[in-house]
């Protein structure tokens, strides 16, 4: 399965389906907590690119912050279906993104920008094309609180550790890290498991009890083999 069809497969799901199945194969701690989309309804899949804030200290700001530093060359960088993934140590008193660099980032193709800091320019973020999560508003300018110092390292972003080419997926109830390794495995597992809920909401709705439904035994299990034949 190519990544364009993976990326595709990611955003049919939920990611609290994709959680469930990360959790059946022991891995609880891939979400990234603490962070809201800027327009309700927002969902997206990618691969992760990764930037690093420091805690602002005026030396190294002064040294790094200006000019062509890390947050805009890792923005400028940005390819076709790629996810930014910020490290903001959950730092919200500024700004971490804003408007304009949203707006590079998704023409040139980003899937979603992820920070656990703050965003600035909430509003007009908020109407762009490309989906960014968040920490929180704020007014404040970068320098404020932070430092960008360097890309495409190992980050933690809300708890959460991203390594790039880690895929992530987001909807209303959060974003999921998934391994490279498992994405297609736990997608496959994804569809089929709404499949069945699909059927066990239609018998629900049809005023059947949940015992031996939900999860599916093997009476209903069979009921199930039969709906697949016929939907």
């Amino acid at each position: 399965m190519a990544d364009d069809d993976v990326r595709t497969g990611l955003t049919t799901v939920s990611v609290a389906t994709l959680s469930a199945q990360l959790r059946q194969r022991g891995l609880n701690n891939v979400t990234v907590d603490g962070v809201y989309p800027a327009k309700p309804g927002a969902r997206f899949a990618g691969r992760a690119r990764t930037l690093r804030y420091l805690p602002h200290r005026e030396d190294l700001f002064a040294e790094r912050g200006g000019g062509f530093n890390a947050q805009k060359r890792a923005i400028e960088s940005l390819g076709d279906g790629e996810v930014l993934v910020m490290e903001a140590r959950g730092e919200r008193g500024s700004g971490t993104i804003g408007d304009i660099l949203a707006k590079r980032a998704e023409v040139l193709g980003a899937a979603a920008i992820v920070t656990d800091g703050g965003l600035r320019d909430a509003a007009v973020v908020a109407e762009l094309g490309i989906p960014v999560f968040h920490g929180g508003a704020h007014p404040a300018v970068l320098g404020r609180r932070h430092v960008p110092w360097d890309i495409d390292v190992p980050v933690a972003c809300g708890g959460a550790a991203v390594l790039p080419g880690d895929w992530l997926a987001g909807d209303d109830d959060g974003v999921l890290v998934i391994p490279p390794s498992l994405v297609r495995e736990v997608l496959d597992a994804a569809i089929e498991q709404e499949r069945q809920e699909r059927f066990i909401a239609e018998q629900v709705a049809a005023g059947a009890g949940i015992e031996g439904l939900y999860p599916l035994g093997p009476t209903w299990r069979n009921r199930y083999d039969e709906w697949l034949t016929n939907n």
